[in-house]
């Protein structure tokens, strides 16, 4: 193993670690650990499990996220960006199906780190990103709003998007004034303390008023107690899900979606951290980080572990300098759970609710949305389709297609930049117009831009004795357009016309003597220059 993919721990210790950095690191993991509390909870319930899995995940895989992860200041945990999957993984199969998917998950993403993938994970354009994110933002706040006003739906709450505003429509006349309140006090306060006190752990103060209104006023609204009974007060032991060859098989899907987004997340929050504090982080090492935190999570009994944007700038403006914050982050969640989990049975819902409503709307990318729009209509329709299929019909799905259009929109625009055009002052000098004619090629000779090239390249006639090829301007040439450039030398030399290739790039000489291509009649020059004593050496009688 090289230093390219070590954890950056080992790097933090190799340059000395001292009790002030310290100081600083335990400071940031109990500002994270202050607002991964009630985000962990709010995201497990969410997620259609009991709140104690979210805790179990913020604090095994948060823990192991740091410890190993390819950046200093990544923070790892439960996302609201898996509510989706993994409530959908809940309802198909099951708790022990969860689980399974999410070390499957893992598996794959360290084959994906060793493998060294994490640097193309990483250029997932960027309308498909901010289109997923807003699309998720917008499945999260609708599962919240069942609790926002404290609706029953008898049942069940539907899982498609339409359904689901459907059955809050009909349960509607059943709104619950005291749960309505406690998430609009939630919010307020969330608001108000990030607008004049944004240094206050807003999210965690905001809990505990809610928490404290609701048993102060005796409110008859849905807790953590009444309805998962609590939280346990310590880790579990770790186990593995009952597992079966049929089982593996029917949620391996849902691994390739965790695998598939928690890839993205993570490198999307640690590309976040490197702009923040000018550092670079080492994708690969981060993808393995991220697996084996999966793994390590489902044997806890947790859900899917991914870094966390949110939580990840939070520990950088708090003034974290390792991963040691990151892994004190897990130890402080582990004291709260030993030492305060009989409180957590008084938190309201509706006020986690508010919670996570207002973390999707903090998802939406506004600005990125409206420079988009202004900017591109082409990436405006990248970013439509991946919002309503990620809304409206799968997450994968979105992001795939969305990839997709992207992709054909990058092939597009490649395609216009290549340019065969008449190079008349390149020809050299001792011949005449009628001996030599000379093209530049200029831009990127691949598939997408075959079909342009060819359309001139194909009219090159044979009324001259000389043609120079100058590529020198070629940027980029893959085997579909080293094809066609050796359709041209042969036409071109069965009409007896010498071709003169300029070139000093060595991979295209090499992908020339792969294709079948004439010896006689073909020069492959390393300058114009070179070229130009040539054909002038050629006009002499007898050279």
């Amino acid at each position: 193993m090289t230093d390219a993919i070590l954890p950056k721990t080992i790097s933090v210790f190799r340059e000395g670690y001292g009790l002030s950095r310290l100081k600083s690191d335990a400071l940031a993991g109990l500002t994270v650990a202050i607002v991964a509390l009630p985000l962990s909870m709010a995201i497990a319930i969410a997620s259609g499990v009991t709140p104690d899995r979210g805790l179990y995940t913020a604090i095994i895989g948060g823990f192991l996220v740091s410890l190993l992860g390819g950046s200093r200041h990544q923070i790892g945990g439960p996302a609201g960006a898996f509510i989706v999957l993994v409530s959908a993984t809940v309802s198909r199969h099951g708790i022990d199906g969860l689980l399974l998917a999410t070390a499957m998950a893992g598996l794959i993403l360290i084959v994906c780190g060793l493998l060294r993938l994490g640097d193309y994970i990483k250029f997932i354009p960027y309308p498909v990103t901010v289109g997923f994110t807003a699309g998720i933002a917008v499945i999260i706040f609708a599962s919240q709003i069942g609790e926002l006003l404290g609706l029953q739906f008898p049942n069940g709450e539907p899982g498609p998007l339409a359904e689901k505003l459907a059955a809050i429509a009909e349960a509607l006349p059943g709104l619950s004034a005291p749960a309505t309140a406690v998430a609009a006090l939630t919010i307020a306060i969330i608001l108000l303390l990030r607008r004049y006190r944004p240094s206050w752990p807003g999210l965690l103060i905001a809990v505990i008023i809610a928490a404290a209104a609701t048993a102060l006023f005796q409110l008859n609204i849905a807790t953590i107690g009444s309805k998962f009974g609590g939280i346990p007060s310590g880790l579990p032991l770790p186990g593995l899900p009952n597992v079966t060859p049929e089982l593996a098989m029917a949620v391996l899907p849902n691994a390739i979606a965790f695998a598939l987004l928690g890839a993205i997340e993570s490198l999307l929050s640690a590309v976040v951290a490197d702009g923040m504090t000018g550092r670079r982080h080492r994708s690969n090492t981060e993808l393995v980080a991220q697996g084996i935190a999966n793994i390590g999570s489902a044997l806890f009994g947790g859900i899917c572990v991914t870094g966390t944007i949110a939580r990840t700038a939070t520990n950088v403006r708090a003034g974290a300098t390792s991963p040691v914050s990151g892994m004190l982050h897990a130890v402080f969640l582990l004291a709260f759970m030993l030492l305060a989990a009989p409180l957590a049975a008084y938190i309201p819902l509706a006020a986690l609710a508010g919670v996570l409503a207002v973390v999707s709307w903090n998802m939406v990318e506004k600005a990125a949305i409206a420079a988009l729009i202004r900017s591109s209509r082409g990436e405006t329709l990248i970013l439509a389709v991946t919002f309503l299929l990620v809304v409206f019909r799968d997450l994968t799905e979105g992001i795939i297609v969305g990839f997709s259009l992207a992709a054909l929109q990058f092939i597009h625009h490649m395609s216009k930049t290549i340019r065969v055009t008449p190079d008349p002052g390149e020809t050299p000098q001792d011949a005449t117009d009628a001996d030599t004619v000379t093209y530049r090629l200029d831009g990127a000779f691949f598939f997408g831009a075959v079909a342009a090239a060819s359309a001139v390249l194909d009219r090159i006639g044979d009324d001259h004795r000389n043609l120079v090829l100058d590529c020198t301007g070629i940027r980029f040439i893959d085997t579909s357009g080293i094809n066609l450039l050796a359709g041209v030398i042969r036409k071109a030399v069965r009409q007896g016309v010498d071709v003169y290739l300029v070139t000093d790039r060595t991979e295209l000489k090499t992908m020339l003597t792969h294709q079948e291509i004439p010896h006689h009649g073909v020069h492959i020059m390393p300058s114009l220059k070179d070229t130009r004593q040539a054909i002038a050496l050629k006009q002499i009688p007898g050279s």
